[in-house]
Order: C-alpha cells, then structure tokens, then sequence
C-alpha cells in the first residue's frame, strides 16, 4: 500500500507514535523515527521496523526548536525525501488555567501548533519534488471538550485543528492532502498525570459504546488509511477515533 514511500514521524519512541510508525512500516514505508528523551525506545522502533524489511532512521530532535527542525528534515533529506509527514509529538502541563505562565504558553503553542505549522512549510518542497504526500496530525478531543486541567494543551489542539484546515485548503490542489486524526480517550501520561486517572479512564471506558478505551493500534490503522490511496477524496477532516464515546461525553449514570 505504501511501498516505497518514505514517511517522518515525531513523537515515534513510545505510545501512539510507535504505533502509528510500525503501521506505516508494516504497510510498506521507510520511518524516519523522531524522539526528544527516549533514545533506547525510539532505536528498539527503528529496528521492529527494519525486522519488516524497510529502512528506518532515528533523528532526536525538539519539533519546538527551530533549529532542531531544521536539523531534523536535512535528515529528511538525507533519508532520501518525504511523503508522509505525521505530527505526533507534542506537550503541554496539566493545569488549571489560572495556573499558566507565558512559558507555559510559548513552550506549548510553540511545538503543538507553530511546530506543526514549521513542520509543513518544510515538508512541502519535498513533496512537491516526489509528485505530492499525505500529512496528518495527532489532536484530542480537548480541542472542542473541557477536560480537567487541560486548558492549555487544548487550546493549542484547537489551533492545531485550525491550521490543519488551511493547509489542506491551500496544499490539496498540489496533491498533498491534509487531515488530523483524534483519539479520544486513551491510556497515556498525560491521562495519568490526573488526580484520579484510574477513575477517569473507568468512567469513559463504562460510557464508550463499543465497550472499550481505544488503543494506538486503532489510531494507527486510521492514520494508515489516511496515508492510502483510499483515501484520496478526505481533505482538511478531523476524524474520531473513541468508540463513541464522544457522542455521549455528557451521560450521566445512574
């Protein structure tokens, strides 16, 4: 499906990053695997992908960084190009609003949406140069849901949403479409990093129609899909992955 392909994904040593990398490789394309603190977890990635007989190239770099991002895709470039992009990586702390600094706030909106933003301003030539590609990034249902302590990083989703439907506006006559992908509710760090996360993740679990929390297995075969010939006529969405959960967020059980 996606052989000889060569996709970049950030965020790519752990959680829905791996997942989303091995897909990819398990479909046919070389992974440039970006980290920022997991070396050992992102090198273990590289070589699960190298174990399905595609090439595979580990890049640390801070996507909120300028100067990593720039050393980041002359990587890129060097691994023979891009088709693929996948903006996974991202950060943010858990606080109440009232709590947020300015640090705070460039820190976040600097990598999840001016790090996105960068990011495609550098993937277009090289798409371009390979007859078009398939950009998609990782959002969260706290881009349009109040989620506790989650202010901040949300309303740097929202803006990360935004910008995914300009750019698949301006870059889809060029043959490079652009879509995000949202995954709910699932059991990461950031969920952990609540006061009760054991409870929260029990109560979406009894409240998502299909039984169950999604996993960044089901995320990555979304993700997959979006990079496929299939999916050519989806441009500038925002696609759900939660099990239903979303369209009765406001239940109350009884």
């Amino acid at each position: 499906m996606l052989t000889g392909k060569i996709a970049l994904v950030t965020g790519a040593s752990r959680g829905i990053g791996r997942a989303v990398a091995l897909r990819l490789a398990q479909a046919g394309a070389d992974v440039v695997v970006n980290y920022l603190r997991k070396e050992r977890a992102a090198r273990e990635v590289a070589q699960a992908i190298e174990a399905y007989g595609r090439r595979a190239r580990v890049v640390k770099a801070d996507i909120g960084d300028e100067d990593d991002l720039a050393r980041l895709f002359d990587e890129v470039v060097a691994f023979g190009g891009l088709d693929i992009l996948i903006a996974n990586a991202a950060i943010g702390v858990m606080e109440p609003l009232l709590s947020v600094t300015a640090k705070h706030w460039q820190r976040t909106v600097g990598t999840n949406a001016w790090g996105f933003l960068t990011m495609v301003q550098k993937a277009v030539p090289l798409m371009r140069a390979r007859g078009g590609g398939r950009v998609v990034a990782l959002t969260s249902l706290g881009s349009t849901r109040v989620i506790e302590q989650y202010g901040l990083v949300g309303s740097s989703k929202a803006a990360l949403e935004a910008l995914v439907r300009y750019w698949a506006v301006e870059l889809a006559p060029e043959s490079i479409l652009v879509n995000a992908v949202s995954p709910g509710i699932i059991e990461t760090d950031a969920i952990r990093s609540l006061s009760s996360p054991e409870q929260v993740l029990e109560v979406v679990r009894r409240q998502t129609p299909v039984g169950r929390l999604a996993t960044p297995e089901d995320v990555a075969g979304l993700v997959a899909f979006l990079c496929s010939p299939d999916a050519q006529m989806i441009v500038g969405q925002t696609l759900v992955v939660d099990g239903g959960y979303s369209h009765l967020a406001a239940r109350v059980d009884t």
